[in-house]
């Protein structure tokens, strides 16, 4: 049987070394890609009104933790999380603003989406290191100098802050150089550095200057503290002259390479 000819070769070798022959999409490939594009459109329209729309995904209700003080009423009245509005809808940080602001006694607060219809509010209230006694009401300072809180009762075991400053002398010309917030806020880092069982006996923290702070504990005890530094170095001298002199009734560490301590 006789093979292709030498023309028939050359015809087919020029068909197969020629560009490729472009694809066309047909109908069906061009009705799926419809389909998909109108599913898409859907699943956004449905998403979106499952969201802002529905009754499945609103707020009905709000949760709180954390709290001592405060009453989870008194939370969720200063939060004011909008019940019935769409769950996504919440500002959360608009509602963690309106809590800082109407409730100084919270320091730390997270807000958080709990799907599909709970807004859950966790706080952290600062706790009082000191008190000043202001008529016949108290204001709690906490840990950082702030005095976010006024009570009609003192706290118990929390030292009473006294600020005494002097108007005269070199504690005046501190005054003038450290002002009063900043004096609190001394006052409040020496409490911080107290030995335990020094801070449990700790009745007053008195302030006269920046260097000039001193301490009454029960049994008629002082502590001449000065400033508020090497506070960690005072509060190890301090511990190791209350051990070494029990009966002393007055102790001075405002040097504390050099503690002293008396009777009288």
């Amino acid at each position: 049987m006789a093979g292709p000819s030498t023309a028939e070769r050359g015809e087919r070798q020029q068909e197969s070394s020629g560009p490729p022959r472009a694809r066309r999409f047909g109908p069906p490939r061009l009705r799926t890609i419809i389909i998909l594009i109108v599913a898409l459109v859907l699943l956004a329209g449905g998403t979106v009104w499952l969201l802002y729309g529905s009754n499945w995904t609103r707020v009905e209700r709000v949760s709180v933790s954390g709290t001592r003080v405060l009453t989870p009423a008194q939370v969720r009245e200063a939060a004011d999380v909008p019940v019935g509005d769409p769950l996504i809808s919440v500002d959360t940080e608009a509602v963690e603003a309106r809590l800082r602001r109407e409730l100084p006694r919270i320091d730390e607060v997270g807000v958080e989406r709990s799907w599909p219809h709970g807004i859950g509010l966790k706080v952290t209230e600062r706790t009082p290191v000191l008190i000043v006694q202001k008529g016949r009401k108290f204001v709690e300072v906490d840990d950082e100098g702030v005095r976010f809180a006024t009570v009609s009762r003192a706290p118990k075991d929390v030292p009473e802050l006294e600020l005494e400053p002097a108007r005269s002398g070199s504690a005046a010309a501190s005054l003038r150089r450290f002002d009063e917030d900043r004096l609190v806020r001394e006052a409040v880092r020496v409490a911080g550095r107290l030995p335990d069982a020094v801070a449990r006996d700790t009745r007053t923290v008195k302030v006269r200057s920046y260097d000039d702070i001193s301490l009454e504990l029960s049994g008629d005890r002082t502590v001449a503290w000065g400033s508020g530094e090497q506070g960690v170095r005072k509060a190890r001298a301090l511990a190791a002259l209350m051990k070494a002199a029990p009966d002393a009734r007055h102790f001075d560490v405002s040097v504390p390479t050099a503690p002293a301590s008396s009777r009288s």
